[in-house]
C-alpha cells in the first residue's frame, strides 16, 4: 500500500531537516571562508589594477609587484573562493537530491581546514616570489598534492550518496555536478604531473597550461554553475525544465567539445598547426552547449515571472544565466582565427573572458545558491533585504564594467599592437583608461562583498531573524517575527 501524501509530507520534512542538520557546519564553513578569500582576491585585484595605470604604486614593496599580485589575485579567486563555494553548494545539493544525510561531516570539515591552509601557503608563496609562473597553477609545487587529497576527502562522500540514492532516476542537475566532480581530478592530475613531475619542452608546457585553464573553466566551474541553476530554477518557480532534449544536448555537447578548447591562445607558435585551430574551433563551438543550457533554464524562470522580482536566489541565478549567454557570444567573438583571434590573443580580453566565466557566471550562480541554502541549514532567515540588494546591484554593475571594459579594451589594445610602426608606449597608453575603470569597478565589488561576508557570518553565528516569511528583494524592510523556525524545502 502506498503512503498517503499527508503521511509522507512530515517524513520528507524530517529527512530534509536531517540532511540540513548534518551538513550545517561544513557548508557554512566553506561558504564563509570562501567569502573571506573572495574579499582578499578582490583586494589583490584592486592593487594589480592600480599598478597598470599607476606603476609607481607600492613600488618599494617587492611582494606587491604586479608579477606577484596578479597571480595571487587569480589563484585566490579560483582556489580560495571558487572551489570552496563549489564544495559548499555541491555537497548540499548532492545530499538533498540523493536524499541521504551526510555521515562524514567531521572529515569534510577537517579537509576544508587543510584546504584553506594550503591556499594560504600557496598565496604567501606567490607573494614571496616562489610561484611557478604557470597561469592558474602559480602555487608552489608542494601545494597541489595537498589540494588534491583534500578534494577527494570532500567529494567522495557525495559519490557514495549518489550511489545509494533512493530510486534509479537522476536529475539533470546531478549530471552536471557528477561530471564536474569526475572531470576535475583528470584535469588537475594530468596538468600537474606533466608540468611539475616531468621535464619537457617549454612550448608544450605552455600548451598544457593553456589547456588546463580552459578545461578548469569549462569542465568544472561552468558545469557546477549550470547544475546549480538546473536545480534552483524549478525549485524556486515550481515549474519543470521545459525540454529534456535540450538538457541532454547541452550536457553532451559540453562534454564532447570542451576538452579540445584552450590552445587557440598559442596560435603562431611552433606547435603542430592544427592544435591552435582545433582549440579555436572548439571554443567557438562551446557557444552551443552554453546557449542551449541557458535558454532551457531561462524558459523555466520566465514561466513564473511573478516570483522573479521577489527571490534573491532567482535574481542571482538569472544574472548568472545572462553571463552564460554573454560568455557564449564572447567565445565566438574572441576566437575567430584570422580575424579577432590575432587582436585578442595577447590582450586584456583574455582576462575579461576569464572573469566573465568565474565571476559573471559561476560566482553569481553560487551567490544564488547561498541565498537559497543558508536559511535552510541555519533555520534562520536573512537579516536584511537591503544587504542583499546592495550585494546584487553593486556586484552586477561592477562585473559588467570590468568585463565589457576588458573585452572592448582588448580589441583596442590588439589593434594598437598590430600597428607595429608605432612606439610600444601607445599600447600601454591605450590600456590605462580601461585599467582605471577596472580599479573602480573592483572597489565597488569589494564594497558589495563586505555586506555579503558580514551577512553570511551573522547567519552562521545564529543572528538571523526567526520568522516564517522569507527575505525578499522587494521588501523595504524585514522585521523579526516571533515564530518557530522552519526547515526549508
Amino acid at each position: 500500500m502506498s503512503s498517503s501524501p499527508s503521511a509522507t509530507a512530515p517524513s520528507d520534512a524530517l529527512l530534509r531537516a536531517g540532511i540540513d542538520r548534518s551538513l550545517r557546519h561544513p557548508v557554512m564553513f566553506f561558504l564563509t571562508s570562501g567569502a573571506a578569500w573572495l574579499a582578499v582576491s578582490i583586494l589583490l585585484a584592486i592593487i594589480a589594477s592600480i599598478k597598470v595605470h599607476y606603476p609607481e604604486f607600492m613600488d618599494d614593496c617587492p611582494c606587491m609587484s604586479y608579477g606577484r599580485v596578479f597571480p595571487a589575485h587569480i589563484n585566490t579567486l579560483i582556489y580560495g573562493w571558487g572551489f570552496q563555494a563549489a564544495f559548499g553548494v555541491l555537497i548540499w545539493l548532492m545530499a538533498r537530491m540523493s536524499r541521504q544525510e551526510c555521515r562524514a561531516a567531521g572529515t569534510i570539515l577537517t579537509a576544508g581546514h587543510v584546504w584553506n591552509l594550503a591556499v594560504l601557503l600557496g598565496t604567501v608563496g606567490i607573494l614571496g616570489g616562489s610561484g611557478t609562473g604557470m597561469a592558474w597553477m602559480e602555487f608552489p609545487r608542494f601545494v597541489w598534492p595537498g589540494l588534491l587529497l583534500c578534494y577527494f576527502a570532500i567529494v567522495v562522500w557525495s559519490f557514495i550518496q549518489f550511489r545509494v540514492r533512493e530510486g534509479e532516476r537522476s536529475h539533470v542537475a546531478q549530471w552536471y555536478l557528477l561530471a564536474a566532480m569526475i572531470w576535475f581530478p583528470w584535469i588537475f592530475i594530468t596538468a600537474n604531473v606533466l608540468l611539475n613531475c616531468t621535464s619537457g619542452h617549454p612550448l608544450m608546457a605552455a600548451a598544457i597550461d593553456a589547456w588546463f585553464k580552459s578545461a578548469l573553466m569549462f569542465l568544472f566551474f561552468i558545469p557546477l554553475a549550470l547544475g546549480t541553476a538546473y536545480y534552483l530554477a524549478p525549485k524556486l518557480t515550481g515549474r519543470p525544465i521545459p525540454s529534456a532534449t535540450l538538457a541532454k544536448l547541452g550536457f553532451w555537447t559540453l562534454a564532447v567539445v570542451a576538452p579540445w578548447a584552450g590552445m587557440q591562445k598559442l596560435a603562431g607558435v611552433p606547435l603542430p598547426v592544427f592544435l591552435p585551430y582545433l582549440g579555436a574551433a572548439a571554443t567557438v563551438l562551446l557557444a552551443v552547449p552554453l546557449a542551449t543550457a541557458a535558454v532551457n533554464i531561462l524558459r523555466t524562470i520566465f514561466s513564473s515571472e511573478e516570483k522573479l522580482p521577489k527571490s534573491p536566489a532567482l535574481h542571482f541565478t538569472l544574472a548568472g544565466l545572462m553571463g552564460v549567454l554573454l560568455l557564449a557570444v564572447a567565445a565566438i567573438a574572441l576566437n575567430l582565427p584570422g580575424s579577432s583571434l590575432k587582436l585578442t590573443q595577447f590582450s586584456i580580453s583574455g582576462y575579461g573572458f576569464e572573469i566573465l566565466a568565474i565571476y559573471g557566471c559561476f560566482s553569481f550562480m553560487m551567490f544564488g545558491a547561498v541565498y537559497f541554502i543558508v536559511p535552510r541549514i541555519t533555520c534562520r532567515e536573512w537579516i536584511s533585504s537591503r544587504f542583499i540588494n546592495m550585494h546584487f546591484f553593486f556586484s552586477a554593475y561592477g562585473i559588467v564594467a570590468i568585463v565589457f571594459g576588458a573585452l572592448f579594451g582588448g580589441f583596442i589594445q590588439g589593434s594598437a599592437q598590430e600597428a607595429w610602426l608605432q612606439p610600444w608606449e601607445t599600447v600601454t597608453d591605450v590600456v590605462r583608461p580601461y585599467a582605471a575603470v577596472s580599479t573602480f569597478a573592483w572597489c565597488v565589488i569589494l564594497f558589495s562583498n563586505i555586506f555579503f561576508f558580514a551577512h553570511l557570518a551573522m547567519m552562521w553565528l545564529g543572528l538571523g531573524r526567526r520568522g516564517p516569511a522569507p527575505t525578499l528583494m522587494d521588501s523595504p524592510a524585514n522585521l523579526a517575527v516571533p515564530a518557530a523556525p522552519q526547515s526549508g524545502h
